[in-house]
């Protein structure tokens, strides 16, 4: 990739270094530690599955007799839940549904601590097989079909509440030519300490995440990917109080993109700061062993801070997430760090300001499949002006060379988006796309004009500011509201009551595979390396 900006690489470099530091103190504490959806998501991982009578998912059965009794969760919940696996004789199934019916296992005196592990390695073996043939599949149908997907990736949005007709929805879109459908998330279901089962007909704003529901429309767009012989990318939100439960549910139904976020959760959930970063490694993990590809939530600092003022934030957010995803062993290219187009459309040269914001953040992370996001903040009832932004929105996209492009869509501002809008909303984008085409390598850049003073303006606040992050502490900067200007008390917040402290016996076989996979180191503060491959 070219490059126009004539950044200072030793500014990078500073800003990475910062990041490193400002997370170290961060992962140290997270490797002390799990939390009741981390060890959900084991139990997952193996085939806990299931709800009881009223609802409630096995996992969530296991864990909850398990904190609630001598010792709690210090151990971990896989030993005991191996343990009464063996105690039956029996299958995972039969094992669940005994579970789901009352059965107690937390009741049952421990077996032999040899043939628990011997057991549970098979388990975790199995899970972690099917997640391995879910890539393999991923991969050899982007290997057939390749270069069949336009770039950036079109992203587009349904979100009925209904999965049956999200799946219609989903479908007429991949075949006007969307590449990824993202099925948003139902309102406020991050804030459940439990992932509902089955399929769901009923949600507010969206369509609950559950394994079933993945499991219908990744039928339904392997459907269209077959006939357009072109892949067709499944998105959902890792991200809330069951973060490491929904990356696994979506590496078990070869979801491809996962919004997972390191402190969005913190921010704009009040979710506490302890249990999210706990949650976002062991999610993020799960993640780059399916070969899914994150996308983080920075566009969400500027819903509540002003895009212009606060650009450096969004830099920032990006080089903090990039280092907690090298930590989990994300690679760069599994990393679509987030932006916006976002800044008041009233302020003079601002095309210019969203041109610099993008191509900067291009250069600094050039292997990353940078995820872009639309207009919201300052779209209105107008359709004309709202379609008029959101094509210059897609201008910016193609020209600086992003990897994930959201479509805005011209009614965003007055109500949930019909099938109609997303369809010209497809249209606008390919028209913009195929008609710049080859835009990035025509054009370069002032030296002394506009679009590179912005740049470097924005990499010298960025480092200014992490600097002050690293001095202050990350968790501190956020109790001040130093990110998007929302304060957060480190010791407060939803899920505290879930974050566990590790015992001498902790045992954790998933965790344990996933960094042997992963190349991470088993503790110690040399993560910077780690996922750079």
């Amino acid at each position: 990739m070219k490059e126009k900006l004539g950044l200072p690489k030793d500014k990078i470099a500073r800003a990475r270094e910062l990041a490193t530091n400002c997370v170290a103190p961060i992962l140290d504490f997270v490797d002390g530690h799990t939390t009741v959806t981390v060890e959900r998501a084991t139990l997952r991982i193996v085939g806990a599955d299931g709800a009881n009578a009223d609802g409630v998912p096995v996992p969530n059965l296991v864990v909850d007799q398990i904190k609630s009794s001598a010792g709690g969760l210090e151990g971990g919940a896989l030993a005991r839940y191996v343990n009464a696996l063996l105690k039956t004789g029996g299958s995972v199934e039969a094992l669940n549904k005994r579970i789901a019916e009352g059965w107690r296992i937390v009741d049952e005196p421990m077996g032999d601590r040899e043939a628990i592990r011997r057991k549970g390695l098979e388990l975790v073996e199995a899970g972690l097989g099917r997640i391995r043939k879910n890539r393999a599949t991923r991969d050899a149908k982007m290997e057939e079909w390749k270069d069949r997907n336009g770039k950036p990736l079109i992203y587009l949005i349904v979100a009925t509440g209904n999965i049956y007709e999200d799946v219609k929805q989903a479908q007429a879109a991949a075949e006007k030519g969307a590449d990824v459908i993202a099925v948003i998330r139902t309102t406020a279901q991050s804030l459940l300490d439990y992932v509902p089962f089955g399929a769901t007909t009923e949600g507010f704003g969206g369509t609950y995440a559950t394994q079933e529901n993945f499991r219908i429309m990744r039928a339904a767009l392997d459907e269209v990917a077959e006939r357009e012989k072109r892949y067709i990318w499944l998105t959902n939100y890792a991200s809330g109080l069951c973060m490491p439960e929904i990356a696994a549910m979506g590496a078990l139904e070869r979801l491809d993109m996962m919004l997972n976020d390191s402190m969005y959760g913190i921010l704009f959930r009040d979710i506490n700061a302890y249990r999210t970063f706990v949650d976002q490694k062991f999610s993020r993990m799960i993640n780059s062993f399916a070969g899914i590809t994150i996308n983080t939530g920075e566009d969400n600092y500027l819903t509540t801070s002003d895009a212009y003022e606060k650009a450096y934030t969004v830099l920032a957010s990006q080089f903090l997430n990039e280092q907690f995803g090298f930590a989990a062993g994300l690679p760069a290219r599994l990393m679509g760090l987030g932006h916006a187009f976002e800044m008041d459309p009233s302020i003079k040269n601002g095309f210019l300001y969203e041109l610099a914001q993008a191509q900067m953040a291009r250069e600094i992370f050039p292997e990353h499949p940078l995820k872009y996001m639309p207009p919201t903040k300052f779209m209105s009832g107008d359709i004309f002006k709202g379609l008029a932004m959101d094509t210059m929105f897609n201008f910016v996209s193609k020209a600086t060379n992003q990897g994930i492009h959201l479509l805005g869509m011209l009614t965003e501002a007055i109500h949930t988006p019909f099938m109609m809008d997303r369809d010209i909303a497809v249209e606008n984008c390919k028209y913009v796309f195929n008609n710049i085409a080859d835009f990035y390598d025509e054009v370069e850049f002032k030296k002394d004009g506009i679009v590179v003073g912005r740049a470097k303006e924005v990499l010298d606040r960025t480092v200014e500011f992490l600097a002050e992050v690293e001095d202050l502490g990350l968790l501190e900067a956020i109790e001040k509201g130093l990110f998007a200007e929302v304060k957060r008390p480190k010791d407060m917040g939803k899920g505290l009551d879930g974050l566990v402290k590790k015992g001498p016996e902790y045992w954790n076989p998933v965790e344990d595979a996933l960094k042997a996979e992963l190349g991470l180191p088993e503790r110690g503060r040399d993560y910077s390396a780690a996922g750079r491959r």
